[in-house]
């Protein structure tokens, strides 16, 4: 089943008819550009009753536009009645407090068990077509083993108003990790090190390209000729330790590549605890954290690393929005093995 958008191009077009639909295109229909510009290729735009497949046609004011859209299908991806820690919704989005172990999209390797499943249960009938399927729209995803706050969208509309927000970097996005070490701006260490530097405040900046690892395939490597441009910032919350050997802090982020902060605290030589990609076989030393503190970091059995803020604009109020989401018991309970306060 399908619908017809119809609609007249304004005055003074965009040169090419791909650009001219999405400038004039209603902003009900939800139609991004790089869909327009598939539907235009497989014949289902026409200019005043001429079908058009060309996205360089030259479109004059106040042509009639037609767009044929298909109805949303039902996804092939099927809901599972999974709890989810839901910290905000409305129609047109969701955010949540995503557990450790779980997925966020199903893969060949996790076809079912993951937070997709979750919430196209837990949405039902209120999802809108998200790229033309009844399904979430993931615009950002935290790895299986990371804890904290993730939006989906609900609706096409949000979908993109929110990949465009994430795409230019205007989210803000903290996370609390448990890091070997301190990375302070006094160790001479760090200052030699490729891609790092400090800003005020005692803030380490990680600049590198990211990209896959030549070797493993599943890892992310550093690089400085090649790969995904990626800016880490972090900043020192609490030493632990008598003297310090590891340290909790809080990190942002200027881009978002997969295992991002992971890697680039793993390269200045902070990896996280717990992490068993990145992490190395390092150990405590009693000494410094007690024998309880030391046995604690070598048992925990994640990276130690979660999204404990989220803020956004609200893609169709414009309302500024952020949450937070309080530390994981199993950061709490290692933090205060480590002599720390612990944390909300």
């Amino acid at each position: 089943m399908t619908t017809c958008i119809t609609f007249h191009i304004g005055p003074n077009p965009p040169p090419r008819l791909d650009k001219a639909l999405g400038r004039d295109v209603p902003e009900d229909a939800a139609l991004s550009r790089s869909r327009l510009a598939r539907l235009i290729s497989e014949g289902a735009v026409t200019v005043d009753g001429v079908v058009i497949t060309d996205p360089r046609f030259r479109i004059a004011e106040g042509a009639e536009v037609a767009v044929t859209v298909a109805l949303a299908e039902e996804s092939h991806i099927g809901g599972e009645d999974i709890p989810l820690d839901v910290v905000y919704e409305d129609d047109d989005l969701i955010v949540v407090n995503k557990p450790a172990g779980m997925v966020v999209h199903p893969a060949p390797g996790t076809p079912g068990g993951t937070l997709v499943n979750a919430l196209i249960h837990h949405c039902g009938e209120t999802l809108s077509g998200v790229g033309g399927m009844k399904r979430p729209g993931i615009v950002h995803r935290i790895d299986k083993e990371t804890t904290g706050l993730l939006v989906a969208a609900k609706s096409d509309r949000a979908h993109h108003a929110l990949a465009d927000q994430f795409a230019a970097h205007t989210v803000d996005r903290r996370y609390l990790a448990i890091c070997y070490g301190v990375p302070d701006a006094n160790d001479p260490r760090l200052r030699g090190i490729k891609g790092a530097s400090f800003e005020a405040g005692n803030i380490l900046k990680v600049q590198t390209f990211l990209g896959r690892h030549k070797t493993d395939r599943q890892r992310q490597a550093v690089s400085f000729t090649t790969g995904r441009h990626a800016v880490t910032r972090s900043r020192i919350v609490e030493p632990l330790g008598n003297p310090p050997v590891a340290t909790l802090i809080e990190c942002w982020l200027e881009t978002g590549r997969t295992h991002q902060i992971r890697v680039h605290l793993a390269h200045c030589g902070h990896a996280l605890i717990g992490d068993p990609v990145y992490g190395g076989r390092r150990k405590l030393s009693p000494k410094a954290v007690s024998e309880a503190g030391a046995v604690a970091a070598a048992g925990f059995n994640r990276q130690a690393l979660h999204a404990a803020s989220l803020g956004f604009t609200h893609p169709v109020s414009g309302e500024k929005m952020s949450f937070e989401a309080e530390i994981p018991v199993d950061m709490q309970d290692l933090l205060r093995a480590l002599g720390g306060i612990g944390l909300k």
